[in-house]
């Protein structure tokens, strides 16, 4: 899943960026309005983390461009400016939710997740294919039952191709689930990411293969059709 941060305090969107990267988060940040339009325009977020004192104009006149535009980009308001008045305010120009600074960042997660767990949220679903599952609610993967560790990017990777079984996952969008802008990647990280996971999934006992198609992206395809509870 991938957030976008915006947010001018360059030592407060660092940490939080830190934090929610130890979360299984693709995370970018913008420290403007014009950074933030230029992100939105760039790449589909799942949700956006938007302060509302930018050093270039109102957070609230961008979410409001972005309502207009029929964008429904899940938006929580992160501000100081947190009185009762101004929470309507931006409840009412299309926030999904409001959290004043100070916060915790146990508040925000859960904050999080709550919106990501909405009908057609990012977090909406278990996913099955085969023997394999994927709670998205959890991030907890299980063969026949049996729990499967895996670190971050191969758990993010595994549900980006989950939530598409027998379909091709093209690399720039799984490029857009895995990395931030800032992030360095190296030339054949995908690959080594791809071909972990399969051992994993192999030396599991899953009943489940990825496919590469040259020049696309990659595919997963299981032994019975994925289910969605």
């Amino acid at each position: 899943m991938r957030l976008l941060i915006v947010e001018d305090q360059s030592e407060l969107a660092d940490l939080v960026r830190t934090n929610l990267a130890r979360e299984g988060f693709a995370v970018d940040v913008a420290g403007s309005v014009d950074e933030a339009r230029a992100a939105v325009a760039a790449v589909r977020y799942d949700v956006v983390l938007l302060d509302l004192a930018l050093p270039d104009g109102d957070g609230l006149d961008l979410l409001r461009d972005w309502r207009r535009a029929n964008d429904p980009t899940p938006v929580i308001v992160t501000t100081a400016r947190d009185a009762l008045d101004e929470r309507v305010a931006g409840l009412n120009v299309g926030a999904d939710d409001y959290i004043g600074k100070p916060y915790a960042m146990a508040e925000l997660l859960a904050r999080l997740r709550a919106i990501l767990r909405r009908p057609n949220g990012a977090l909406g679903m278990r996913l099955r294919a085969g023997n394999l599952e994927f709670d998205a609610t959890t991030s907890a993967v299980a063969v026949e039952g049996s729990a499967l560790t895996l670190p971050r990017r191969e758990l993010t990777l595994l549900e980006l191709l989950m939530r598409r079984v027998g379909q091709v996952v093209t690399r720039r969008s799984i490029e857009n689930g895995l990395y931030g802008f800032d992030d360095e990647v190296d030339s054949n990280a995908m690959e080594a990411s791809v071909s972990r996971l399969r051992k994993r999934l192999v030396g599991a006992g899953a009943s489940v293969a990825i496919h590469t198609i040259r020049g696309v992206g990659y595919m997963l395809t299981a032994e019975k059709p994925v289910e969605t509870v």
